[in-house]
C-alpha cells in the first residue's frame, strides 16, 4: 500500500536523524566522564576510545528505544498537525490499523534491542571491568611516566627515571624513595632493567648508592652497589576476582538463578518487552492540535520514558531484595504497561470518553421527567 510505504520511508528518515542526534549526545557525555576518569587514573588514557566504544555498545539498546519512541511520535503527529489523519479516519480506518506498519518497521529494531540487552550489554560491560583490572593491578613499574615522579600503589615508593629512558627496555638515572616499618631509604642508579623472578616483577638496579636511615636515629647508612633488586610487584598475570551481575552472561544468570541474577536478567529482559510498549504507546500518546505545536508532545515523550525506565530500575531493586518474585515483576511492569496501552489504544480507537460513558448510564430526560412525581 502506497500509504504504508511512504509512511514507512518517513518513520526511517525520523528514525535515523534521531539515532544520530543522540548517539552524538550520549558519545559527547561518556567522553566526559572516560577522560575524567583517565585523569584521576582509573583508566589507562590509551583505553579511552575502546571504553567509549563498549560503553556506546552497552547503552545501544537505550539509545534505540528512545530513537524508536521519538521517530514514531514526531512522525505521527507531523500526520495529526498536517490533517493527515483525518483523511485515514474519513475513510473509514480506525487508529488501530496503523499497528500493523508500525510493527512492521520496528521489528528489525526490536530484535536487535532485545539481542544486545541479553548478550551485547553483559559483553561490554565485561570488556570495560577487564581494562579497568588490568589497569589497577599493573605493576609499579608500569606506573612510571619517564621525567616525572610516580608514587607506587601502596604509597611506600616513589620512583622516578630520567625521560631519556623512554621507549626503552632499561632505564638511566633511577631515584628511588622508600619508606617501611619506621625505615626510610633513598636509592639512586645509573640503569636499570626489569625482570620476572618467581612470579614478582624485580627492579635490577646497576652501579647505584642507597642511603637508609632509621626515624629517631641520626646515623646514616651508605652503601654502594654494583647490581641491586627492588621488588616492585606482582607480574601482570590477572587472578580471579569477584565478577560483577552486569558482566555475567545471561546464560549463566538462568543457570544461577538467586536474587541478584533473577534481577539483572528481568532489567535485560524488560529492555527489549519495553521497546514494544514503547510502539503502543506512541500510537495512543501521538495526537496534536492542528493549531498547536508539537514541543509538548516530545516534552511528555521523555517523561514517560524516564518515568518507565526508573519504574524498571526500582523493580530490579525489588527483586534483588526478594520484595518482588520475576515473574511479578514482568507481570506487574510490563504486562501492566502493556495492557494500559492497549486500552487507551482501544478509547482513542472507538472515541470513547468519560462524558459518553455517563450519558450511556443516565436514563433520557423525558424517562425522568415521568417519573417525577
Amino acid at each position: 500500500m502506497l500509504f504504508q510505504s511512504s509512511m514507512r520511508k518517513e518513520l526511517a528518515r525520523s528514525f535515523g536523524a534521531t539515532l544520530v542526534v543522540l548517539i552524538t549526545i550520549i558519545m559527547t557525555i561518556v567522553l566526559i566522564r572516560t577522560l575524567g576518569q583517565a585523569a584521576r587514573g582509573s583508566i589507562s588514557p590509551q583505553d579511552v576510545l575502546l571504553i567509549m566504544a563498549y560503553s556506546a555498545l552497552g547503552r545501544l539498546p537505550i539509545i534505540l528505544t528512545l530513537s524508536l519512541f521519538i521517530s514514531m511520535v514526531s512522525t505521527l503527529s507531523r500526520m495529526y498537525k498536517d490533517s493527515e489523519m483525518v483523511v485515514w479516519f474519513a475513510s473509514g480506518r480506525g487508529l488501530i490499523v496503523f499497528l500493523g506498519p508500525l510493527f512492521r518497521f520496528a521489528w528489525p529494531v526490536l530484535l536487535v534491542i532485545a539481542l544486545a540487552s541479553l548478550f551485547v550489554w553483559p559483553w561490554s560491560n565485561e570488556q570495560t571491568m577487564e581494562m579497568r583490572q588490568r589497569y589497577e593491578q599493573r605493576g609499579d613499574l608500569d606506573r612510571i611516566a619517564p621525567g616525572e615522579f610516580q608514587e607506587s600503589s601502596n604509597g611506600s615508593r616513589v620512583f622516578f627515571i630520567d625521560r631519556s629512558s623512554e621507549g626503552r627496555t632499561g632505564s638511566n638515572n633511577i631515584f628511588i624513595s622508600s619508606t617501611d616499618k619506621n625505615k626510610s631509604a633513598v636509592t639512586t642508579a645509573r640503569a636499570g632493567r626489569i625482570e620476572v623472578m618467581d612470579g614478582s616483577q624485580m627492579l635490577i638496579l646497576e652501579n647505584g648508592q642507597r642511603l637508609e636511615n632509621s626515624t629517631g636515629n641520626s646515623a646514616l647508612k651508605i652503601s654502594d652497589f654494583e647490581e641491586y633488586g627492588v621488588r616492585t610487584g606482582n607480574s601482570s598475570v590477572l587472578g580471579p576476582g569477584e565478577q560483577e551481575l552486569s558482566t555475567i552472561s545471561t546464560r549463566n544468570l538462568i543457570k544461577n538463578p538467586t536474587r541478584g541474577n533473577l534481577a539483572e536478567l528481568g532489567w535485560r529482559i524488560g529492555l527489549a518487552l519495553s521497546a514494544i510498549n514503547f510502539v503502543l504507546i506512541a500510537l495512543a500518546l501521538a495526537a496534536v492540535n492542528p493549531r498547536a505545536g508539537r514541543s509538548s508532545n516530545l516534552i511528555f515523550v521523555m517523561f514517560t520514558f524516564v518515568v518507565y525506565t526508573n519504574l524498571m530500575s526500582i523493580g530490579q531493586g525489588w527483586v534483588s531484595l526478594g520484595l518482588l518474585s520475576f515473574t511479578g515483576l514482568l507481570l506487574m511492569m510490563h504486562g501492566g504497561v502493556f495492557v494500559i496501552s492497549m486500552a487507551w489504544l482501544a478509547k482513542r480507537h472507538l472515541n470513547w470518553s468519560l462524558r459518553d460513558l455517563v450519558r450511556s448510564r443516565l436514563p433520557p430526560l423525558s424517562v425522568q421527567a415521568k417519573t417525577q412525581p
